[in-house]
């Protein structure tokens, strides 16, 4: 049977919860719908998390992520309500997401957001991607 889309998020245990250590995707096939025309935006989404005590399953991600193909949304909106429902899904120590719209009307539209636990530190070892710059931060 064909994959659908959908908004569940499936998780599975993080098989390290004792460690931090970073998963880093990058879904270069996003599409929602520009709320004020109708017509696509594309873009490319680049999720980096430390687990806690759950894992995102990934066909259930590419699955959610796809759900939003015939959704009107603004970039704001979207990449915002993704983090947050990862947030609630997984409750990481921390999560970051970048969304690089293709170019509308002459622009290109990056919106980063991020999560970090109370209280959480990356351990010295880790270091986590900022994802502006090739540089990482938490050393």
């Amino acid at each position: 049977m064909p994959s659908r889309p959908s908004k569940t998020l499936a998780t599975f245990p993080n098989p390290n919860a004792e460690r931090d250590y970073l998963i880093h995707m990058k879904i270069p096939e996003f599409t929602c719908l520009c709320p004020m025309t109708g017509q696509p935006d594309f873009a490319i989404l680049t999720l980096d998390y430390v687990p806690d005590r759950k894992c995102v399953e990934l066909k259930s991600l590419k699955e959610y992520i796809w759900s939003f193909r015939d959704t009107g949304a603004f970039h704001e909106a979207v990449t915002n309500r993704i983090l947050d429902e990862l947030v609630a899904a997984l409750s990481p120590r921390h999560a970051r997401l970048k969304a690089q719209f293709n170019v509308r009307g002459g622009i290109f539209t990056t919106v980063m957001v991020s999560h970090s636990k109370r209280g959480w530190k990356p351990s010295a070892a880790l270091a986590v991607p900022d994802n502006n710059t090739n540089n990482s931060i938490g050393d």
